[in-house]
């Protein structure tokens, strides 16, 4: 099975112009080719399911990274801000991926239905973790690339394939992790409700004891769940959505660096720069005048 995903894969991005990420026909699904090493690049990821066909790469999130290479899947629970880079890939052997998105209301009917649900308790672990690609996600994965030969018949077939990846995700080893993200009732759900508020209202000035009241939990006890699923503060988190969005403004927006601050929440443009530049590793313009020039 994983060299017909990998032929697959090879087949379809053989076909397409243009630069990696390509967004397909599948909403949620994008399939990533890379012929050299990528320098680190800032992300926002939602719940999703990140394989990994050849090649190799890391994401971090937070204090915490995360390595995967073929034949392993990294799998996103929460959404949130990410920092990766393909560390194994070459024009011989150029670095394959897919990113799917998981349907939240989709993993929660498949938990529902399972007469033996994995159990997870109450505590709250990371929202992230590596997983081996075993033969049944692979068989998942494959169908759906070969889906979008035929356009036509994704609205149909494909959510019966997202209902498989989410059954075999809740039935695998890591299943009381999946859960324990999707049941309602308990303290992560409730988290993630706060980071939901929080993803909103980014560019605004958010008390912590507002966000742990969506939470349903004491401001200490909040901070410490929130570091505990995200690897991040609250403040941290926020930091990132803001300045990943910043630069999403100036280089896609034509926003200038004074503009960009201002929309995503900052008063002050040099403590935007500053912290920019410590996130990105150079000044907001001359980063952006890179990536333009990289984009041409």
């Amino acid at each position: 099975m994983p060299d017909e995903l990998l032929e697959a894969v090879s087949r379809y991005t053989a076909r397409q112009a243009g630069e990696s990420p390509f967004v397909t026909d599948i909403d949620g699904l994008v399939i990533l080719r890379s012929n050299h090493e990528r320098r680190p690049s800032h992300i926002i990821l939602k719940p999703a399911l990140c394989v990994v066909v050849q090649g190799a790469k890391w994401t971090s999130f937070g204090e915490r990274r995360f390595e995967y290479r073929a034949g392993q899947a990294l799998v996103v629970s929460v959404e949130m801000p990410a920092f990766g880079r393909v560390t194994e890939a070459s024009p011989e052997e150029p670095f394959l991926g897919l990113v799917i998105e998981l349907d939240p209301g989709t993993m929660r009917e498949v938990l529902e239905s399972l007469d033996t649900p994995p159990i997870g308790g109450s505590k709250i672990r990371h929202g992230v973790y590596v997983t081996d690609f075993d033969e049944a996600l692979a068989d998942c994965v494959l169908r759906a690339v070969r889906l979008l030969q035929t356009p036509k018949a994704i609205a149909m077939l494909y959510p019966a394939i997202m209902r498989e990846i989410c059954y075999w995700l809740l039935t695998g080893p890591h299943g009381a992790d999946v859960a324990r993200m999707t049941l309602a009732s308990n303290h992560a759900y409730r988290v993630i409700n706060a980071i939901h508020a929080l993803r909103e209202r980014f560019a605004q000035a958010v008390r912590i004891e507002e966000l742990a009241a969506i939470a349903q939990l004491s401001p200490s006890a909040f901070h410490r769940q929130f570091k505990a699923l995200t690897a991040m503060t609250p403040l941290q988190y926020q930091k990132q959505l803001r300045l990943v969005e910043a630069r999403r403004l100036m280089v896609t927006k034509a926003a200038n660096v004074e503009t960009a601050a201002f929309e995503v929440g900052y008063e002050s443009p040099s403590q935007f720069s500053r912290e920019y530049a410590r996130m990105f590793g150079t000044p907001p313009r001359r980063d952006v005048a890179a990536l333009r020039l990289a984009a041409a």
